[in-house]
């Protein structure tokens, strides 16, 4: 069986057909697979920008990458992508675990989900035999209790994989996360809301077969090399060992963690308490790891007794930590890993709702929400049994749950009194835990990304915090330093690098130690391909215009490429005390750099030169 296929499952759920669509070689050529090619599915399926996001017309693309569960190391990802219910722009989503390698076992390349179904029901694909099911006996049911129940009534080998949404996607909460199994989630931008609009649980594969590489020969030379090097590599040592946690400590001494939402800049004894020697003195169980990753870096955890009593299970990554722990004061880590248990099930965006409730207890203190608008809730800053009610209230929507399950935008126009300057977020996408003000290139990386507010839509981090160079691409090293000097052009080059990352189906912490040589030889080897390392760089430039061309449709314009009043104002103490981004400045470098006009919409002339003159005829 190839290792891509060029075969999607095209599910109506309207009609209840399910067929088999075959892309043409151009397009995976040209877009690789994942979120980039999502996009480019998208305009040719010819949804509507004006959509509604919660409505039938709106498509739901779940694609693999050429990589994904090809037994090369850090290779289990896959995207989900939609219009977004959370900010009526382009919205994607990632996530690792082992869906996506089954999908490829079973024969799929990938699903598109059209239409709207009367009834709950849930998509069962065992190899190319493929069913619709009602699942009315599911709907309500949390996603472990889901992902329990499809495991035994499916029960066989392979194990089946599957994809659901908890009580938070079917009650169409905006930052509904869509959770692979019980460790994994696509959590932006609200696409387990999309699948919860369409009456859609759950999906279940059973893959049983065997991926051969296109030149069998170079992707074993090119797999010791990669193996080595990831073995091997920086990140895989940190993260083995600590886990994404593992950055929390230094990054309060950097001034990196946000704090009290964003009004703080320091809190050490909070990051101390929340830090990966605690989290492994008292609470780990063991790591494990996505299908195939040498790496590890997921944490499971329990507690044993009080009031965050909980029972083996998936334990908080690091922007869980920050968004619940951190932003909200939380400085307990039983009671974060009891509340990361709680979204996991509910299927929340952790640093979603996090953020979201983290600026709702910012209002309270500042009176701008009452014991009235609360319900008798006490929303003080470090109140962990309040802010486990509200995320109850949230996924179910009640009361001000209703109001904060539209996201902390919307929420914050409702509440008014100026609430708008007290949440941070970028296109309605609440920002990660990640903080511009240490790292400047972020400012102008948050500005620009795609999705919104968002860590991962460049290599910008990395790159920053002098963690990645890659002289092939052009990133020589010397980021660091609180300055605004030199990277619009930094942030250019590694969003196009991301753009094409993500399309491939292998984990940035993977990809932090190999090169894009590498990355070419590995594409070549399983896709069949000859890629040049410049060849990728283009794609990824295509892709990230496509994705802002569709976003310009949707009415994105340079009024919305902007920061939040918090990370424009600076904080009296910590790593990046008194320092904030020159946003303008490098906002003015990277629009030229970027082919963008005044009105921040890409100029026609650009989509031309990177294959996208159609997407010019639209615009």
């Amino acid at each position: 069986m190839a290792m891509q296929s060029g075969k999607l499952l095209d599910v109506d759920l309207s009609s209840g057909k399910v067929s088999t669509r075959t892309l043409d070689d151009k397009i995976l050529r040209d877009y690789v697979g994942g979120s980039g090619l999502a996009a480019r599915l998208f305009v040719e399926d010819k949804v509507p920008v004006d959509c509604d996001p919660l409505g039938p017309q709106n498509n739901l693309y779940i694609l693999t990458g050429p990589l994904c569960g090809s037994g090369l190391p850090a290779t289990p990802r896959f995207s989900v992508a939609a219009k977004s219910p959370l900010t009526g722009i382009w919205g994607e989503a990632n996530s690792g675990g082992y869906f996506g390698p089954a999908l490829k076992f079973a024969g799929w390349d990938g699903i598109v989900v059209r239409g709207k179904s009367s009834k709950p029901v849930i998509l069962v694909i065992e190899d190319q035999k493929t069913e619709l099911k009602d699942a009315s006996d599911l709907w309500g049911k949390d996603t472990y209790e889901t992902a329990d129940i499809l495991a035994q009534r499916f029960e066989g080998k392979p194990a089946v994989r599957n994809i659901s949404i908890g009580p938070a996607g079917e009650n169409l909460v905006k930052y509904a996360a869509v959770c692979d199994g019980k460790h994994d989630y696509a959590g932006r931008t609200g696409l387990g809301a999309v699948m919860g609009s369409k009456k859609l649980k759950a999906i279940v594969v059973r893959g049983s077969g065997r991926l051969t590489a296109a030149n069998p020969e170079a992707f074993a030379e090119v797999r010791k090399t990669v193996v080595d090097k990831v073995n091997e590599g920086m990140f895989t040592i940190i993260l083995k060992s600590m886990g994404t946690n593992g950055g929390m400590v230094m990054g309060m001494d950097m001034g990196d963690v946000p704090v009290q939402n964003w009004s703080v800049g320091e809190d050490q004894a909070c990051a101390a308490e929340l830090s990966s020697d605690v989290m492994n003195e008292k609470y780990l169980t063991k790591a494990s790891a996505c299908y195939g990753c040498p790496i590890g870096c997921k944490r499971n955890v329990k507690v044993d007794e009080g009031p965050y009593k909980m029972e083996p299970g998936a334990g908080p990554e690091y922007e869980t930590m920050g968004s619940f722990g951190t932003m909200c004061k939380i400085c307990n880590q039983a009671a974060v890993n009891k509340i990361n248990e709680l979204c996991n099930r509910f299927g929340l965006d952790t640093i979603s709702c996090g953020t979201t409730i983290a600026f709702a207890i910012d209002c309270y203190e500042n009176g701008l929400l009452t014991d009235a608008d609360t319900g008798g809730l006490k929303l003080t800053w470090g109140n962990a049994d309040a802010v486990i009610e509200l995320i109850k209230k949230i996924a179910k929507r009640e009361g001000l749950g209703a109001i904060l399950a539209e996201g902390s935008r919307a929420a914050a126009k409702k509440i008014g009194k100026g609430a708008s300057d007290l949440a941070v977020e970028v296109k309605g996408l609440e920002a990660p835990m990640h903080d511009p003000r240490a790292f400047h290139g972020l400012g102008l990386a948050y500005a620009m990304s795609v999705r919104g507010a968002c860590h991962l839509s460049h290599l910008d981090l990395f790159a920053e915090q002098g963690g990645v160079v890659m002289p092939e691409v052009g990133i020589d090293g010397g980021y660091m330093g609180q300055t605004s000097e030199g990277k619009a052009k930094l942030v250019w080059v590694t969003e196009n690098l991301a753009s094409l990352l993500q399309t491939t189906g292998m984990c940035y912490f993977g990809a932090a130690s190999v090169d894009f040589n590498d990355m070419a030889n590995m594409l070549n080897a399983t896709a069949g391909r000859n890629y040049t390392v410049q060849d990728l760089l283009a794609i990824g430039e295509r892709i990230w215009l496509l994705k802002r061309a569709l976003n310009n449709m949707m009415g994105v314009r340079v009024e919305d490429d902007r920061l939040p009043k918090k990370i424009l104002t600076a904080t009296k103490e910590g790593g990046a005390a008194g320092s904030i981004p020159n946003i303008e400045m490098m906002m003015k470098e990277y629009y030229e750099i970027r082919g963008l006009d005044m009105k921040g919409v890409v100029k026609k002339d650009k989509l031309a030169a990177v294959g996208l003159s159609d997407i010019a005829a639209k615009l």
